[in-house]
């Protein structure tokens, strides 16, 4: 095998000026722009200038759902004269108004906010429309919450409004820009429900899913583009960078990108509990650096728990992971200096040009960028358009690919995948050694409370209202937990036996041995306290996080078993603990069901389920239906763990049912 340096540099080659010329090459020859750091600002003043010196007659367009005017900078620079945007948010369109004033890039543009719902242009003879309706209903982030939203939310049919609007001006085309799960989300059925909106138009379609960064963006951001026409052909360019470009063209990397901008202001870290943790991750790999499948010694989080830009630390040689709109603490890309990159290196990494104003605060602006359309990806299709719809002259010659043409960058992604792990193992290799603690063994006795938001309280703060005796050692785990005012030596009422993978077995090194958890109390809170104290030892000695990180994201399979014994004769004619022995146990959990199934299956009326589940999130269950996530389907159910996962951070324990 290749060393793992020789392997990336083939996957992201060094600039090369001895290879042959592709035709992004050719174009910036012809502009007279050099490949230095920040080159697509001087890319897009070399055109918008060629433009003016030629005296062409711009192609009259307009804007909708136009955000802070990624599409309108690119197509602008090329060379289009965008005479209107819509845009429904103040903030993005504060940024607008700002870029549209005398003197600025988007000059006599025409700024109207508005809802689309209520929006007709007020300019006539319209060309071209650029636009894309609100992505997040087929986002990453929906899927994840269990399936996405896609056309059942309202914000998923404002392409109806892009489809009348096109059918009052009837432009000679326009350019749909979306999320590429738009095409397999809910079976494909919204994706067929675009192509007919527009097709019954009398527009033919062209369609791809595309890389930013094959079209020198410093980012790897994938869109599904299409560009449909009254009349005429189209085919989509070539891309200008990356292995699939005509010359190999290297890609514009993140360093070579944000090269030169002040940062020496900048305060390294980014603070809070896992802030610290970003110190020892490679560039080029997140959260999942901490995780058994990399071999980590102290694996404080599950695989693929968390989403991918969680304290992902970017990679300086190879263009930055997508971009998010919103985040949190800990969503990257962060700066392989350990700190979040700042504004200036967003708009670098996003191609939007340095004298561009986009106004707000921080978390505004980064809303406002990661929901954009990069501008030099923009500005290559905006020149191929006009090269072949409407037959404009260009400074240089855009080859466009043949329909049959596959595009390989996501055959690339499962390389890069092999080569971040080879990083990782290396990295790992270099930890100091550390003592498996499950291989000491300890016991005592603590009493705590469970606050409000499902925090243990070990401090005392108030009067303790549980008791847990403990013995751990490397092959068992035990807790008896019981109330303060009784003697502690109770008969049990429930116990749960808590099995790990065979995979892992006692000896594992930080993983978790087999745990019997028994409690003499029947209070339903004692239910919650029994698996927050459990997860307190997991911290402690397992290097978990949490229990979500111990047993893994709902979305896969939980390879622990759980079992859940009802002792007392009077819980076992509760219908609150007969549910909640068949949760703990596994079943009906991960999966979106009727809640008239459910029922059945735990053999209580609609009525009784409903009370129970209202209760078991009280008790910090996370149970999700139509109200919590509305792409769960109205009178269904999804019961995501077998254990009260809710605490301090989780957004779904402020949800109601």
């Amino acid at each position: 095998m290749k060393p793992m340096n020789d392997r990336q540099m083939e996957m992201f080659p060094l600039l090369d000026s001895s290879r042959a010329s592709g035709w992004f090459a050719a174009g910036l020859s012809r502009l007279g722009v050099d490949e230095e750091a920040g080159w697509p600002d001087a890319f897009g003043d070399a055109l918008r200038q060629w433009n003016v010196d030629t005296k062409l007659k711009p192609v009259r367009a307009i804007s909708l759902f136009s955000g802070a005017g990624g599409l309108d900078i690119g197509f602008h620079d090329a060379g289009f004269a965008i005479l209107e945007c819509n845009e429904i948010e103040p903030s993005f369109a504060a940024t607008l108004h700002k870029n549209a004033s005398r003197g600025e890039r988007l000059w006599g543009t025409n700024i109207v906010c508005q809802d689309i719902r209520d929006y007709t242009p007020s300019v006539q003879d319209i060309d071209f429309i650029i636009g894309g309706p609100p992505c997040q209903t087929f986002s990453a982030a929906s899927a994840r919450a269990a399936g996405v939203n896609g056309t059942d939310d309202e914000r998923g049919n404002l392409f109806l409004q892009y489809a009348r609007i096109i059918d009052q001006i009837k432009p000679v085309g326009f350019l749909f820009e979306n999320v590429y799960r738009i095409v397999g989300a809910q079976s494909g059925r919204p994706w067929k429900q675009i192509q007919a909106a527009f097709r019954e138009l009398g527009y033919k379609l062209y369609w791809r899913i595309l890389d930013a960064a094959d079209y020198g963006v410093p980012q790897f951001r994938e869109r599904l583009i299409i560009v449909g026409l009254r009349h005429g052909e189209y085919r989509f360019p070539f891309p200008s960078h990356g292995p699939d470009s005509p010359d190999n063209h290297p890609y514009y990397s993140a360093r070579r990108a944000i090269s030169g901008i002040d940062t020496s202001g900048c305060k390294i870290g980014i603070g809070g509990r896992h802030g610290h943790l970003l110190n020892d991750i490679p560039p080029g790999l997140n959260y999942s650096f901490y995780t058994e499948r990399m071999g980590h010694p102290t694996p404080i989080f599950g695989w693929r728990s968390k989403f991918s830009d969680y304290l992902y630390k970017a990679d300086p040689d190879t263009p930055v992971r997508t971009i998010k709109a919103q985040g949190g603490q800990y969503t990257g890309p962060f700066s392989w200096e350990n700190r979040p990159f700042t504004i200036d290196e967003l708009k670098r990494l996003q191609t939007f040009p340095d004298d561009y104003i986009v106004a707000g605060n921080r978390q505004t602006v980064i809303h406002q960028l990661g929901n954009s359309v990069p501008p030099q990806l923009a500005r290559v299709l905006a020149l191929s358009i006009l090269d072949q719809v409407f037959d404009r002259r260009l400074p240089f010659h855009i080859h466009a690919m043949p329909d049959s043409y596959q595009l390989q960058f996501r055959a690339r992604k499962s390389e890069l995948t092999a080569v971040y792990a080879e990083k990782a193992a290396v990295a790992i290799a270099k930890l100091p050694k550390r003592k498996n603690p499950l291989h000491k063994t300890d016991e005592g006795t603590e009493c705590f409370s469970v606050t409000q938001d499902f925090c243990l309280d070990l401090a005392h703060s108030g009067v303790s209202e549980f008791c847990c005796t403990y013995g751990v050692n490397k092959n068992e785990w035990t807790l008896l937990l019981s109330e303060p005012s009784s003697s502690g030596d109770g008969e049990a009422c429930f116990s749960l036996q808590i099995t790990p993978p065979q995979q892992l077995g006692s000896l594992s090194d930080f993983g978790v041995v087999p745990a019997h958890l028994s409690s003499s109390s029947s209070s339903p809170r004692s239910l919650l306290a029994i698996w927050k104290y459990y997860e307190h030892l997991v911290k402690k000695y397992a290097a978990k996080d949490d229990l979500v990180q111990l047993f893994g994201y709902y979305q896969y399979k939980m390879a622990f078993s759980v079992s859940m014994t009802l002792v007392d004769p009077s819980l076992t004619v509760s219908s609150f603990w007969r549910v909640v022995q068949q949760i703990s146990s596994g079943h009906a959990v991960g999966s979106i069901s009727p809640i008239t199934t459910l029922a059945e299956l735990f053999e209580v009326t609609e009525a009784e389920l409903a009370a129970i589940l209202v209760q078991m999130k009280e008790l910090g269950y996370e149970i999700r239906n139509h109200r919590t996530n509305r792409q769960i389907p109205a009178d269904h159910i999804l019961i995501p763990y077998a254990f009260p996962s809710l605490n301090e951070r989780s957004l779904q324990r402020l949800t109601r049912l």
